[in-house]
């Protein structure tokens, strides 16, 4: 990952003049010829150059999402690199299929890119994306790759991905199955990335930093979602989603899909990478936990008397009412909102 000093990112730059041709100095096809051969078509039956790709999936139906990364609103080059970015747009959106309880097959990438950008950051990108496609196929066990996609210019760097997904036969895992009485439990951490932001975000220069400030930062850069827990957990939870936007939010959403309410309890959500950074830089690390995303664990509700599956642990239960509390009492974040901040 790239080196943190003093609360600001040194990312590994392939950018200084003469390194590489801008975008605008190559056609599509040059610019597409230098990055599209790094990219895996896991196990595509015809994968990417005709006008789309097709996957071979075990079952009929099918599991789709789409996400986007948008430059200045969820990232920035000046902290991230264009492998760094690559990982985050496909780990941002295997970890929504998983939570459906289907095994990632495939990702088409919408990529806009200004001209001035230099080429080789297209080809970091391409890396990133293969190297998460490739930590994807070892934690599900399952070939996946980045079978197709798009290229336009504009103004700033948007990576937009759509993931497929395989059910091979399991019923989806929905957000409206919790029920009163169900444990609530998580896999993954909580809080590192939030606190990695907050790292990047402060503006001393704090001098070197710990191990602890390192994990968070490459957590919030390259984040690293147990993904093969929630498959184990497909055929036991009720409920289950992705934690992207907060736990406090998302499991709002839990709440309001399975008409609910969730007690969560805050003793042990704060591991002592979060408790570091938040000692280090003077701030309470519980908002970062129970309102800061990206993490990309998964919060799922499962009946009262099974065994928790590998990964997972209790942090609360489903009750009788509406919305999320916190140790009996509203929670003091409500989790990020892409419009109301």
């Amino acid at each position: 990952m790239p080196q943190l000093y003093g609360g600001r990112v040194s990312a590994p730059d392939s950018s200084t003049a003469g390194a590489s041709p801008l975008v605008r100095d190559l056609t599509e096809d040059q610019l597409i010829a230098r990055f599209a051969p790094l990219l895996p078509q896991g196990g595509a039956l015809v994968p990417t150059g005709d006008d789309a790709a097709v996957l071979a999936l075990d079952d009929p139906r099918v599991v789709v999402t789409t996400d986007a990364l948008v430059e200045g609103a969820h990232f920035r080059r000046d902290w991230s690199s264009g492998v760094d970015v690559g990982w985050r747009a496909i780990m941002q959106n295997a970890p929504d299929v998983a939570s459906m309880g289907a095994t990632p097959v495939g990702f088409v990438v919408s990529l806009v890119v200004p001209g001035d950008l230099p080429a080789q950051w297209v080809v970091d990108l391409a890396e990133g994306m293969a190297a998460a496609c490739a930590e994807v196929t070892r934690l599900t066990g399952r070939a996946c790759g980045v079978v197709g996609g798009d290229l336009a210019g504009g103004p700033a760097v948007v990576v937009a991905v759509t993931a497929f997904g395989d059910l091979g036969t399991r019923a989806p895992v929905l957000r409206s199955g919790a029920r009163p009485g169900h444990v609530l439990a998580h896999a993954g951490t909580l809080g590192r990335s939030a606190a990695g932001l907050a790292l990047l975000r402060r503006d001393d220069d704090a001098g070197p930093v710990s191990s602890s400030a390192e994990t968070a930062v490459g957590t919030y850069l390259r984040p690293r979602p147990p993904l093969g827990h929630a498959l184990g957990a497909a055929g036991v939870a009720r409920a289950m989603m992705d934690v992207s936007d907060g736990l406090v939010r998302d499991g709002g959403r839990i709440a309001r899909a399975s008409g609910v309410g969730l007690e969560i309890s805050g003793e042990g959500l704060v591991d002592g990478v979060v408790a570091t950074v938040a000692g280090e830089l003077g701030m309470d690390p519980l908002p970062w936990v129970l309102g800061g995303g990206e993490d990309h664990g998964f919060l799922a509700a499962f009946p009262p008397g099974v065994a928790l599956p590998a990964g997972f642990r209790a942090i609360g239960r489903v009750v009788e009412g509406s919305g999320v509390r916190v140790d009996g009492a509203q929670p003091p974040v409500a989790g990020w909102d892409h419009f109301g901040g």
